[in-house]
């Protein structure tokens, strides 16, 4: 049997009123017809506010999500953005609470997790797109820039990927010589570096092409080779390889 009344503490439910026995069969049938659509059609077949109605269903299993997932999407403006903001601007936002975030940090983690296991231990050539779409799924939509190395063997395959350093949304600190020395740890032989850039352009500061010299300059003294430098901004990503700054 429902409890009368909300728990204390459940922020989701943010006004203690007294809660149905049962829910409004418009409730019922809207989350069966969602449910029913998505498993016929997939994402497809559904509108973004609808697909985050879906996650929002466990979080909010006693009231209409609808109201929510859209006042979300106004808030941050798509899906990406909802799922990957920061805890304390979702927690902003009125009716959002733990169970909330819970889910969507949730659904962020698994992704960001799907999307690395296609570019773990595997050739970064013959998997290049798979591993821009990891890097902007990890780091597009952060707002503080964040620099993370990928270590690759001697055939190109990735064997590890780690965070270096977080910084604020227009600079992040960066160390040539612990950078070189975490790839001799590693036994790695090359490197791509990657960075966001929170304002959404990927161009490259003179600081991001000085630090990139010098990274290049350390591993050429040990015998590493700096394969690419990655810049990845909201829509698009910059290779300092491809435009010539490699």
């Amino acid at each position: 049997m429902l409890p009368l009344f909300a728990p204390d503490g459940d922020e989701d439910e943010a006004v203690p009123v007294a809660l149905p026995q049962k829910l409004p069969s418009y409730i019922i049938d809207h989350r069966k017809r969602l449910r029913e659509r998505f498993m016929k059609g997939g994402a497809h077949a559904m509108l973004e506010y609808e697909l985050l109605e879906l996650l929002l269903f466990r979080a909010i299993p006693r009231q209409d999500v609808k109201p929510l997932a859209r006042l979300l999407l106004d808030s941050f403006g798509d899906l990406n953005r909802v799922i990957t903001a920061p805890v304390p601007r979702l927690k902003a936002i009125k009716g959002v609470g733990d169970a909330v975030v819970c889910e969507l940090k949730l659904f962020e983690a698994v992704s960001q997790r799907m999307m690395r296991a296609r570019v773990m231990h595997k050739p970064v050539l013959s998997s290049w797109d798979a591993l821009l779409d990891y890097c902007h799924t990890a780091m597009a939509h952060r707002d503080t820039e964040q620099f993370r190395i990928l270590f690759l063997d001697r055939k190109n395959t990735l064997i590890a990927d780690e965070e270096q350093a977080k910084g604020t949304v227009d600079h992040v600190p960066v160390y040539p010589r612990e950078v070189v020395k975490r790839a001799l740890e590693l036994n790695a032989s090359a490197l791509i570096l990657v960075h966001n850039h929170p304002s959404g352009d990927p161009t490259p500061s003179s600081a991001d092409i000085a630090m990139t010299a010098q990274v290049q300059d350390a591993c050429q003294v040990l015998g590493v080779t700096l394969h690419d430098h990655l810049i990845i901004g909201k829509d698009r990503e910059l290779s300092f390889r491809s435009a010539g700054y490699l």
